[in-house]
Order: structure tokens, then C-alpha cells, then sequence
């Protein structure tokens, strides 16, 4: 579905200046060389995107993020990338390493032998090197509804809504999302077929549908329980592969199928199923799933 302008394959550019020779050879036991091959597209000047390889000395015990770290201090500062918390919570390193969706936070270089090649995440258009838009993943998360819809509002002077501990663990898995995209970038029929909502937001639905305080299940299955919604799933189950903050977005798709097929199941072919449908109480629909 990428908008992303087309890649060539040129021999792979030197850093600026010379600087990695600069570099000098690595110090001690716990330092290493690292080769990365990094993807690099500036929407002003370049028609394709090119590779660039940088050689930089690394602690052992880093990370490819602090490689780009090192790499964006000392050797080029025009190299653009996304990050914020260095700690696997903010979801917003996510890159195509070696071929992989990984958090590049996460991506311990003592993993990975020889030439490391760093691109941005697949199936988003690229802004710039290894930046993309999360446009289309945001307007999907927008579409199902990602927060609690009363199913009686209530006066803030009669306190909160409780829940118990049993009620909490019904979808605690499924908030744990970091919104970070990786399964995106690893879902085949996302590549494929860009309509579909994808595992991250059809994952929140059904942690919101499980929810004892929340009434919006009704709201949320018109857009679920379509070919763009769990349908188009084909349960590969790379997303959740991927996931690092282990989630399981194809076990809530899986479910969510089970749960659709129920109510289609009572709405047509039950006498009186689509009030029965309806009316369906939201901790049995919780333990459907």
C-alpha cells in the first residue's frame, strides 16, 4: 500500500566526508565495529530511495538505536529517524532491520552478525529516510471506537466504574498495545490490500468489546465484522510474532471471527435473533470470547 518513492541499488555510499575512517578500529573487548546499511530518502532532492553504509565503533551491550544515535552525532547529521523513550513503551522506533519489524530500542546488535541493513517500516509511505506516516493507521483506530462507550452514563457525583479483578484480566493482554505499527509492517494482507483496519486496531476493538463498563460493541461490529475488518484476516499470525509488548493481535482476530459468527448466526437464523442479537448482555459476550 506504500506510497514509498522506489528503491535502487547502487553501490552503497561512502558516510560524508570520510568520517568513517575517522573512526578508528575498536578499543577494547567490549567494543565492536558495526557496518549499517541504512535506507535513505530526502523528498526534496532525491527521485528513489538509496543505501548508505556507515561504519561506527559500538558497545557490545548497544542497541541499533544508539548505533543511529552514534551514527546521527558523530558521522551525519542528516540522517532522520524516529524515537522518543529508548525503553520499548513509546512504540516510536519501529524499523525494518535485517528484514524484520523490530523496535530498533530492542534490537540488541550483539544479535545480528555482519552488515546490518536498517529501512523504514514497510507498507507506509516514507516522509524521510526512515520516518513514516502513520496517517492511514491513525484514521483506522479512529474508526473503531478506541475508548470506552458507557452503556449508562452516570452522574461524575456517583464515583467511578468498578470492575473486578476477573473483569480486568478479560482484556487486560489486549491493552497493552504500544501502537507502534510493527504488525502492520508484518501483516502480508495489509500489504496487500490497504483497506483492511489491521491487527492493532481490530486488537483494540475487541479489548473495548470485552470490557464490562463499555456499551459499544454494536457500534464497533459494523466495522469488525466486514472483508475490511476480521475477515480479511488470513491468520498468518506475523503480527503477533512481531508484537513486543506481547499482545497476540491474531488470537483477539480469531476471536472476534467466533464472536461475529455468532451473531450472524442469531440474527438469521434464530426466530426473533436480531432483538436476541441486541440484547445479548456484555459479560456473555465476554465469555463467547
Amino acid at each position: 500500500m506504500s506510497n514509498s518513492p522506489p528503491r535502487s541499488q547502487p553501490p552503497l555510499a561512502a558516510p560524508p566526508g570520510g568520517a568513517a575512517a575517522s573512526l578508528g578500529r575498536p578499543g577494547g573487548s567490549s567494543e565492536r565495529l558495526v557496518q549499517l546499511e541504512v535506507l535513505r530518502y530526502n523528498p526534496d532532492t532525491d527521485t528513489e530511495a538509496r543505501f548508505q553504509r556507515y561504519e561506527v565503533v559500538c558497545q557490545e551491550e548497544w542497541v541499533v538505536l544508539d548505533a543511529l544515535n552514534k551514527i546521527k552525532a558523530d558521522i551525519d547529521p542528516t540522517l532522520n529517524y524516529r524515537w522518543s523513550c529508548h525503553m520499548a513503551v513509546c512504540g516510536s522506533c519501529g524499523m525494518m532491520i535485517n528484514g524484520e519489524p523490530k523496535l530498533s530500542c530492542h534490537a540488541f546488535l550483539r544479535e545480528y552478525e555482519g552488515v546490518i541493513r536498517v529501512e523504514p517500516l514497510a507498507h507506509f509511505p516514507v516522509e524521510r529516510d526512515l520516518v513514516t506516516a502513520p496517517d492511514d493507521f491513525m484514521e483506522k483506530l479512529k474508526r473503531v471506537k478506541p475508548y470506552v462507550i458507557p452503556k449508562e452514563k452516570k452522574p461524575i457525583s456517583e464515583g467511578e466504574y468498578k470492575q473486578t479483578p476477573a473483569q480486568l484480566m478479560k482484556f487486560r493482554q489486549y491493552s497493552m498495545c504500544i501502537n507502534c505499527m510493527l504488525c502492520y509492517a508484518a501483516c502480508p494482507q495489509y500489504g496487500l490490500t490497504p483497506t483492511f483496519i489491521g491487527p492493532a486496531a481490530l486488537t483494540l476493538a475487541h479489548r473495548y468489546n470485552l470490557d464490562s463498563r463499555d456499551g459499544g460493541r454494536k457500534e464497533r461490529q459494523e466495522i469488525v465484522a466486514t472483508h475490511e475488518g476480521v475477515w480479511e484476516c488470513t491468520f498468518v499470525g506475523a503480527c503477533s510474532e512481531v508484537c513486543p509488548a506481547h499482545v497476540d493481535p491474531a488470537s483477539a482476530l480469531q476471536q472476534m471471527k467466533i464472536t461475529s459468527s455468532i451473531d450472524w448466526i442469531v440474527e438469521h437464523l434464530i426466530p426473533g435473533g436480531k432483538s436476541a442479537r441486541d440484547t445479548v448482555s456484555r459479560e456473555d459476550a465476554g465469555d463467547i470470547s
